[in-house]
């Protein structure tokens, strides 16, 4: 039996453990946590931080695992990569995932090798971005480069702005380090989705749009994605060749990613991000939900370095979708305490698929920002494409977050 060592056992995080023991493996989990729910269902448990490589080395090392698998979490994606090639275990090369996990080396990475990317520049300090933002014209973005579901992320219209939100970004960045990029200007929706390389080649991806609260504090914080995708198809296709460039480039393997891209005003696709890992916000699970593509076995089988059948796909990168489909993310419009939440009934029987939450009575809450906000995530069904932007728009109408 084949060991894997499972790096966090987050409530997402979860589902790939619970695949792996499906699948047969002996499953290893590790973190910092060790009340996290996914360490119930693991064989062993260590407390071990996913972000330290040299720790998490040792104790694949001593445990002698066949792979690690670094599920739906970008600062542990660079830790599993690290520890495979150290150990000789399948793994993309560990400067390539560095890159991606980097929004500063991936910036720097797509300029390099002329794909379509914002002005963008990389910084340590405030004084050192002070000296540099008058060569951006306003609005820009300022980011953490190693953060993710828009933490720590602003948009700045005023130089006045700068300091609090450098500030913010080194916040949120482990390496203590932030960018500053254009803003684009998007046309129509922000795209995003999962996508999976088996041996560099990119072998399926299921694609859709973004949607966001004009109401919330950072109107550019995505609720959720919705799916089908909603745009001309002359956008993906351009995407799969920029997709494919850019895994071989890398020298990519077998891997799943996490892929957001704009259109802008300029009718070009701009890929933003690619993580080397699986989306969050249950998107591997509504993939399963609406292709039927199951890529949480995909993710533990390449870690294990087993076969992965892809029959099902009959060499097509993509598969039709059925029906109509989105994830959300639950949230508290107010800072309080936890109480509950109630649904319309009529939307629990019609739309409510999956409603996955770790929250207990009397948990500290915030009012939306990013996706640190998020207090569950739903996956919701629906009859067809305006019944699924009605109830969206309408959402706030059918949940009831009680917060004291």
């Amino acid at each position: 039996m084949k060991k894997l060592l499972m790096l966090g056992g987050s409530l997402y995080q979860t589902y790939a453990i619970k695949e792996a023991k499906h699948l047969g493996y002996y499953v290893i989990s590790c973190d910092y946590l060790p009340s996290n729910p996914g360490h119930k269902y693991a064989d062993e448990y260590y407390n071990v931080s996913t972000t330290d490589k040299e720790a998490v080395l040792k104790l694949a090392k001593d445990l002698q695992v066949d792979g690690v698998v670094a599920y739906a979490s970008d600062p542990a994606a660079p830790t599993a990569a690290y520890v495979c090639e150290q150990l000789g275990l399948p793994t993309s090369p560990f400067k390539s995932v560095e890159i991606l996990s980097n929004k500063d080396l991936f910036r720097q990475f797509l300029q390099d090798n002329g794909f379509n990317c914002p002005k963008a520049m990389g910084f340590i300090t405030y004084e050192d971005a002070l000296a540099h933002i008058d060569e951006f014209k306003l609005p820009v973005m300022v980011k953490p480069v190693d953060s993710s579901g828009s933490k720590g992320i602003n948009k700045m219209t005023d130089k006045s702005q700068l300091k609090s939100f450098v500030e913010d970004a080194l916040n949120y960045s482990r390496g203590k380090r932030f960018l500053i990029e254009d803003f684009i200007v998007k046309k129509g929706h922000q795209i995003s989705g999962d996508a999976f390389s088996v041996d560099g080649k990119l072998v399926f991806h299921c694609l859709g749009n973004e949607f966001y609260d004009p109401n919330c504090d950072k109107d550019f914080a995505p609720l959720g994605e919705c799916w089908p995708f909603q745009m001309d198809h002359k956008y993906i296709e351009d995407l799969e060749e920029q997709l494919q460039r850019l895994m071989s480039l890398l020298n990519m393997k077998s891997n799943a990613y996490n892929v957001e891209a704009i259109v802008g005003e300029d009718d070009k696709v701009y890929l933003l991000e690619l993580g080397a890992r699986s989306g969050g916000s249950l998107i591997p699970q509504v993939t399963k939900y609406a292709t039927g593509i199951d890529m949480v076995t995909w993710v533990v089988q390449a870690a294990a370095g087993d076969t992965i059948d892809l029959s099902v796909l009959q060499g097509k990168k993509e598969m039709p979708i059925k029906g109509y489909w989105s994830n959300y993310m639950v949230h508290s419009n107010v800072t309080g305490k936890f109480q509950s939440i109630k649904f319309d009934e009529e939307f629990e029987k019609n739309h409510l698929v999956e409603f996955v939450n770790d929250l207990h009575v009397g948990d500290e809450v915030h009012r939306f920002r990013d996706a640190q906000d998020c207090i569950g995530e739903f996956i919701l069904k629906y009859k067809n494409m305006d019944e699924m932007f009605d109830v969206i728009k309408n959402i706030e109408s059918k949940i009831n977050v009680i917060v004291q």
